[in-house]
């Protein structure tokens, strides 16, 4: 692409991003720090994915979606996951009406544009495979008739550790529905501190204004996806996959026993995708090396299944992950 166009595609996005200032001030009248997990949480509202955020109780995850969605005129839905829910309660289900002797739909609460899935860990295997399903399909299917969710939907799901007591782990096939896993930790002390200066009120409330609406969030999409990306930054990203399914073609023989499975093409899209929306986070209109080292390891941390020797060897899929990057050339 030439200067003139790169320039062009530059200014479009510094345009279309200016609502993101906005939203960020609003949002960080709740949040304090947080800025890895509000980052990510934008870079799936723009490149249309969902995200799945991991960290033990009480680090704000649900307050994070809770005051993102604050911030747009969507329809939002809380939806808290427990052992003894039903697929029904997500999708909706079928009511007969004894007067007219017909079946009407009630819908469920997946019919809204941000769904907050709390806790996902905590519901059986058939309430998680419903949720992913409407994720994949966009759609829902009660009794005979199919319909459509809403546009944008986008699914926030939090979950804590697995080792965490009363939680079902997600098998990998329905993790990788997800774009991006987060994995969020404690707080600095700085930060700790000015927690207890802001919230530590019995009856405080903050007051957030709704910021941007879904048409903006439609448009800046459209410009995402005019986001440049080099073709060796493509080529980059193909070396990074290949990197988790072959490492011996790339002097990482050694990775090679400590992988089960790699990154799937899914993994290719959704990096490719990831990247170009956090570079219009940054307010660029082409994505750099950087951007694909910044966002990879949140698209690839929960596709890259490390082996039995690996857990033998106390290696995680990060710290194979780290290694791919260290090594694959950089363009």
């Amino acid at each position: 692409m030439s200067d003139a166009g790169i320039t062009a595609i530059n200014e479009r996005v510094k345009k279309e991003s200016s609502f993101l200032e906005a939203l960020l001030m609003e949002i960080e009248k709740v949040m304090v720090g947080q800025r890895y997990l509000l980052e990510r949480l934008l870079v799936c509202l723009l490149a249309n994915g969902h995200i799945l955020i991991e960290g033990v109780p009480g680090l704000a995850k649900t307050t994070a979606v809770k005051t993102l969605s604050s911030t747009i005129q969507a329809k939002f839905q809380r939806i808290q996951f427990t052992p003894d829910m039903l697929p029904a309660d997500l999708t909706g289900t079928l009511i007969y009406d004894q007067k007219t002797g017909q079946f009407s739909i009630k819908k469920g609460p997946l019919f809204a544009n941000i769904i907050l899935a709390d806790e996902i860990n905590r519901a059986p295997a058939k309430v998680q495979s419903a949720l992913l399903e409407a994720m994949q399909e966009r759609q829902v299917t009660i009794g005979e008739e199919t319909m459509s969710l809403g546009d944008p939907f986008l699914v926030m799901a939090t979950q804590n550790p697995i080792e965490q007591e009363g939680t079902y782990p997600l098998p990998e096939a329905q993790v990788d529905r997800f774009m991006l896993k987060a994995k969020i930790t404690y707080p600095t002390k700085d930060e700790e501190l000015k927690i207890l200066k802001r919230m530590s009120f019995t009856n405080k409330t903050i007051d957030i204004k709704k910021v941007i609406s879904l048409p903006d969030i439609l448009r800046a999409r459209q410009v995402v996806d005019e986001v440049y990306m080099d073709e060796k930054i493509e080529r980059y990203i193909v070396d990074l996959i290949e990197a988790t399914r072959n490492p011996e073609k790339y002097d990482l023989a050694d990775l090679k026993s400590l992988i089960q499975y790699g990154a799937s093409p899914r993994a290719t899209i959704y990096l490719t995708v990831a990247a170009k929306a956090y570079a219009f986070l940054q307010g660029r209109g082409y994505v750099t090396p950087q951007d694909i080292k910044t966002i990879g390891m949140d698209v690839l941390r929960h596709r890259v299944i490390v082996s039995y020797e690996a857990e033998a060897e106390e290696k995680t899929s990060e710290d194979i992950i780290k290694n791919i990057f260290d090594e694959v050339e950089v363009p």
